[in-house]
């Protein structure tokens, strides 16, 4: 918000310098990008009085002119202006003055006249854009007194970079309140008074979509002059807002938005045909803008049309055909509310950003339609004349915003400042800022003003009230708090122990993106519909993952193209699935391994990596719960991986996660130059850890017997170790398989498998007779369900 220091200052004036005021606002919350002083460019720019005009001797086209500045001598000065006569007041450059553009003037001499000076055109001076001949000045300005004093530009122009909680400062009123408030100075608002009706024209107006627009004021005033000339002062304020003038109604429209913060529109009244009708865009409906722009309205654009056509964009810009025009004689004006959850994103959508656009998005005070209204009627009447038709204001009660109260207690003011206010304090601060206060036991229910859509919970009232009381008036201390320490439940391990033990084994911490291109997601999981981004950054991060997979693969891919012959990666994260009941976000631990099983060596050789690399890390961290035994690979499929190198990993038969080897047409379709092999663990069933439990250490000797069987190549070495588990119960100390063969002696389909067994008792020790009826039970068992044959 840029605005006029000068401005301001008619509406609230304390007895401060401009800096003191930047500094003011500043420390309020409200930012002061920059300022600049206007008008200084035009310092000795002059106003002076065309006493005589004689034909140049030796040009056609050029007179001299001898120009009264209030100096002991008239000025000779050749002018070329077909306006310029006598009796004239002009805008007089007199030698030595540097005008924009750092044109200086000097003496001069044309086809042997000399010219001590220059009569100025308002674009010459950059304060507008005639330049058809110079500028012609009221016969109220006095001889001699400098330009910028008589057009009132000496002034210091203020951009605020308000935050967008704060579309209540998007106008001279809002601006001024907050100034009061914060200076404690009386604040004197513009007195609208309602119009005089002359005329019984009116239109009439439907809300067919309540819900985003719930009220909409509109005038017709007709028969006014179009070519009236906006007055100076306005001017004036409007650039230095960065506004340039355009025409009376125009300017005036631009004026009441920078006043009192709420946008409007003009239209010309005989280019409407029948009722307004405010609904959204049906499909393929086209609207050429007032830049010429012509746009293809989506349905969910709030348009403003007539019977024929589409008058606007709501809430953003007018259409061409129905804009302000030098043929113009008769005016519709409108203002209305618009829900800012209905405008916001939809100027950016087409490519666009208004005034408009821009404070409707942040929220606009609905209380104020009507009096905005009033306010550009009071002016148009003045500068352009004509006779005002009745008020149309049309609302949608069930709609129309509510009036809202918050509860603020004394308590929760001093437990989250750490300072104490005084009751007359607070009630002063909060009163100044336009909110009504009903005292109660606990502290004030407080009215919050329609200009303020930012305040909605008690929070926002202490930060209102710490804001306006001074953040540098609060006290520096240092937090005092009591430490304790974070509960870490034994029968749990911490996520960053699994960490620690895949770093311990070579692994490197990856972070990746949470969104992820929808295509690497289907080589995933084809099956499952990812949640879209409705805004991405970019269509590269479209979608949210629901594996880990992608990013690290993506990440495997960025390593190899760089010449890393041995990558590990892992990430803890959350996977985003669509389900029944909505997204189902659960936290993950996953990884891959690629490339050479060591680092290169004059002993190693170039081993890759495989299956059984990666299942033995997954089998140290499982070993990390003390509960190793409940974990069990079991062959499955997975879309994405290789049929023939996947298992599902279960713990005590539920699903906690796979591991397998990339499918070779992912791998191409990720451009990886090695085979992958990834897994993926579901967090909360892998950190449960067994609580350990001491038995007595037995004083009897163990026993350590061996076996060899024969056994279909089917059959898994854990199908093995469980049964006889089972078999041996307690006495089994330990077993191990320590060796499996295949080849001369065994027939295809089968391997040989060797077993060593460590038998203990607590009691007392074995006997043998006890050992060879537990080995006979074994190997029965191994050949009634297993199929397995004792090896001689």
């Amino acid at each position: 918000m840029k605005f006029s220091e000068n401005w301001l200052r008619t509406w609230v004036n304390p007895e401060i310098k401009t800096d003191e005021l930047i500094s003011t606002l500043t420390m309020a919350g409200l930012e002061v990008d920059g300022f600049e002083n206007i008008g200084a460019e035009l310092e000795g720019i002059l106003v002076g009085l065309i006493e005589k005009t004689e034909q140049h001797p030796e040009a056609d086209k050029l007179q001299v002119c001898s120009v009264n500045v209030g100096a002991d001598e008239n000025l000779q000065i050749i002018c070329g202006a077909p306006n310029a006569r006598e009796g004239l007041k002009v805008a007089v450059a007199t030698i030595g003055c540097v005008l924009p553009g750092d044109f200086k003037i000097k003496k001069a001499k044309l086809r042997g006249v000399h010219s001590f000076g220059m009569l100025c055109s308002g674009k010459e001076l950059q304060i507008s854009d005639e330049h058809d001949g110079i500028m012609e000045l009221a016969e109220s300005a006095v001889i001699g007194e400098q330009l910028i004093d008589y057009l009132g530009m000496k002034d210091t122009a203020i951009d605020v970079d308000l935050t967008p909680n704060r579309g209540d400062c998007l106008g001279i009123k809002g601006i001024a309140t907050e100034v009061g408030v914060l200076t404690q100075t009386p604040v004197t608002q513009v007195e609208v008074k309602p119009a005089e009706v002359t005329i019984d024209d009116k239109v009439e107006v439907n809300l067919t979509a309540p819900e985003a627009n719930p009220r909409f004021v509109a005038r017709v005033i007709k028969n006014v002059n179009i070519n009236a000339e906006t007055p100076e002062w306005m001017k004036a304020r409007l650039l230095a807002s960065d506004i340039r003038s355009i025409d009376a109604v125009v300017d005036v429209t631009n004026y009441v938005m920078l006043e009192l913060g709420h946008p409007m529109h003009a239209f010309d009244l005989n280019n409407l045909n029948g009722a307004i009708e405010v609904r959204f865009a049906r499909e393929g409906e086209k609207l050429t803008l007032l830049d010429d722009q012509e746009i293809e309205l989506r349905t969910d654009t709030l348009v403003v049309a007539d019977d024929e056509k589409n008058l606007s964009l709501a809430g953003i810009m007018g259409g061409k055909y129905t804009g302000i025009n030098p043929d113009t004689k008769d005016l519709l004006l409108e203002a209305a509310h618009w829900d800012p959850v209905y405008i916001a994103g939809k100027a950016r959508s087409y490519g666009l950003h208004t005034d408009a656009s821009h404070r409707f998005e942040r929220g606009v005070d609905y209380n104020l339609s009507a009096e905005t209204i009033e306010r550009a009627t009071e002016l148009l009447l003045e500068i352009v004349g004509g006779q005002a038709g009745p008020l149309v204001d049309e609302i949608n009660q069930a709609h129309f915003p509510e009036s809202r109260s918050v509860k603020l207690r004394r308590a929760r003011i001093e437990r989250l400042l750490g300072i104490k206010l005084e009751d007359e304090q607070i009630e002063d601060i909060l009163t100044r800022l336009g909110m009504g206060l009903t005292s109660n036991e606990e502290g004030w229910l407080v009215e919050i003003p329609s200009r303020r859509f930012d305040i909605s919970i008690e929070a926002d009232l202490i930060e209102e009230l710490v804001r306006i009381y001074g953040y540098n008036k609060v006290p520096s201390r240092k937090p005092v708090s009591e430490m304790s320490m974070i509960r870490q439940p034994e029968n749990r391990l911490q996520r960053l122990q699994l960490t620690h033990a895949l770093a311990d084994r070579g692994y490197q911490e990856a972070i990746t993106y949470t969104f992820v291109d929808k295509d690497s997601q289907q080589l995933i999981d084809p099956e499952v519909e990812p949640l879209a981004l409705l805004n991405p950054i970019s269509s590269e991060l479209g979608v949210m993952r629901t594996s880990l997979w992608p990013g690290l693969l993506k990440s495997v891919e960025y390593n190899q193209k760089r010449q890393h012959d041995q990558v590990r990666l892992f990430e803890t994260g959350l996977k985003f699935v669509p389900g029944e009941d909505g997204l189902v976000q659960t936290p993950v631990i996953a990884g891959v391994i690629s490339g050479r099983r060591c680092a290169e060596n004059w002993e190693a050789a170039n081993e890759k990596v495989d299956f059984y690399d990666l299942k033995g890390d997954l089998e140290a961290i499982f070993k990390l719960t003390a509960a190793s035994e409940q974990f069990t690979f079991v062959a499955a499929q997975r879309d994405g991986l290789h049929p023939g190198q996947t298992a599902e990993i279960l713990r005590n038969g539920r699903n906690c996660g796979f591991i397998g080897k990339l499918h070779p047409q992912t791998q191409k379709e990720f451009d990886l130059d090695e085979a992958a092999y990834v897994f993926e663990l579901d967090l909360k069933r892998v950190l449960a850890r067994k609580i350990p439990d001491f038995s007595p250490l037995s004083k009897f000797p163990a026993i350590r017997r061996d076996l060899a069987i024969l056994i279909k190549e089917s059959v898994t070495s854990t199908q093995i170790v469980d049964l006889i588990g089972q078999t041996a119960k307690s006495w089994l100390n330990n077993i191990v398989i320590f060796d499996i063969y295949r080849g001369k002696g065994i027939e295809p389909g089968y391997k040989s498998v060797a077993i060593g067994f460590t038998l203990q008792r607590s009691d007392r020790t074995f006997k043998e007779a006890e050992i060879n009826k537990t080995m006979e039970r074994i190997i029965s068992v191994l050949s009634d369900k297993l199929g397995a044959v004792l090896r001689e």
